[in-house]
Formats: structure tokens, sequence, C-alpha cells
């Protein structure tokens, strides 16, 4: 009931539990990423989302949680300083889209696609493709197999963040995103849909969702 979802480099993580998922996020380095273990209530099993930096906080974050997935959200180097040591200490399968899997610094055993379903124990998140900040960039969304339709949880890397989409850097890779955060984000979730970003604050669709012509409008 305490969660904010506001962490800071060198502080203690938040911590929440929905529907069959324990949730926990954790800021890193210089350029103050957020990463996700996200544990299995019943079986305790864990997936990551971005081994960002700090490999030891990671870890420690983890620590007997066993991991079957590293989700890259994306191929930008901060998102990823922590993968190799981290997969080397948890033996988790290495996962991200294919577009963007050869930037990473280790081999990625599995691609992962828009619609693709990762099982952890006895829960499991969708893959979304979100097409613009990087060619490869995806989401996860956790909706507890149908009980939290009403308000899922969205992992949205770079892609999304409280204010409007993530950078982009040409108008066609801006429209692209925009057009997929409308088709694939904004079109199917709810409102109370939660919103956890690559860097800072949570958000939700619900306070987004107002300003999606404005950020057509400006172009960012």
């Amino acid at each position: 009931m305490d969660y904010t979802g506001n962490v800071k480099v060198g502080g203690p993580p938040d911590i929440r539990e929905v529907d069959g998922l324990v949730i926990t996020k954790l800021a890193v380095g210089p350029m103050d990423n957020n990463a996700y273990l996200l544990r299995d209530a019943a079986t305790g099993e864990g997936l990551l989302i971005d081994a960002a930096n700090e490999a030891g906080r990671l870890i420690e974050m983890i620590g007997g949680t066993p991991i079957t997935w590293i989700v890259t959200t994306h191929r930008h180097y901060d998102h990823w300083q922590a993968l190799a040591e981290v997969q080397q200490a948890t033996g988790a399968v290495v996962v991200a889209h294919s577009e963007d899997a050869r930037e990473l610094p280790i081999p990625v055993d599995d691609d992962i696609t828009d619609g693709d379903i990762l099982r952890f124990g006895d829960a499991a998140v969708s893959v979304i493709s979100l097409r613009g900040h990087t060619p490869g960039s995806v989401a996860l969304c956790y909706d507890a197999e149908g009980r939290l339709a009403g308000s899922p949880h969205l992992f949205t890397g770079d892609s999304l963040f409280p204010g409007g989409p993530g950078k982009t850097t040409n108008p066609k890779d801006f429209t692209s995103l925009m057009d997929d955060l409308e088709a694939r984000v904004f079109g199917p979730l709810p409102d109370r849909t939660w919103v956890y970003p690559g860097h800072g604050n949570d958000t939700t669709l619900g306070a987004e969702r107002p300003h999606l012509a404005e950020w057509r409008a400006r172009g960012w």
C-alpha cells in the first residue's frame, strides 16, 4: 500500500505485490536506470527487466530468486551494462527483440516479438513491440491471466514516460512509435494501467491519454 515507484540511485528498492506477482523496482547507474524484478508469488520464480548497471546491487536484489528470463527492453547501452555479469550469476535465459539483439554484449538465447508470452512459475507477461525509440524496443504487460484486465501493469523501457513517448531521432521513427503506442498500448489497455518506465517515476495510461494529440502536434 506504501508503494510510490519513486526510487533513487543508491537508495532502497520499492516493492509492491499485485495479484500473483511481487514487483521490485531499483534505480541503478549514472543514468538513473530502473531495473525491475518480477517474482511469481506462488513459486518464487522470477524475471528481470533490464540488467542496466551495478551488477552487485541487482544480484543483491535478486537474492535467492531463481531467474527464468532476463529481458532487455532495447539496445541502448545504459540498459545492459550489467547483463553479462547478472546472467552469469543467475544462469537465466537472455531475451530481446531480434532487431536490437545484435547490439547486446552477450548472445541472446531467444528472440521475442509482439504477442509472445514469457512464463515464469505460474506468472506470465506478454510482449508488446513498440518500434521507434529503437527498432526492437519492447514493453511487457502483466494482467494476471486476465484477472487484472481492468488494471494491468506495463513495463515500457524507454518507449513511454510520464509526459510523452521516448526519444526518437527523426519524424519517421516518431510517427512509428506514436502509431504503436496508440494501437498497441492506449488502444487496448485501460486508463488504470500502471506504467513502469525505464527511467524516473511511474505513471498511468489515464494520466497520459489526454495528451496524445499534444504529443503528436509537438513531434516529440
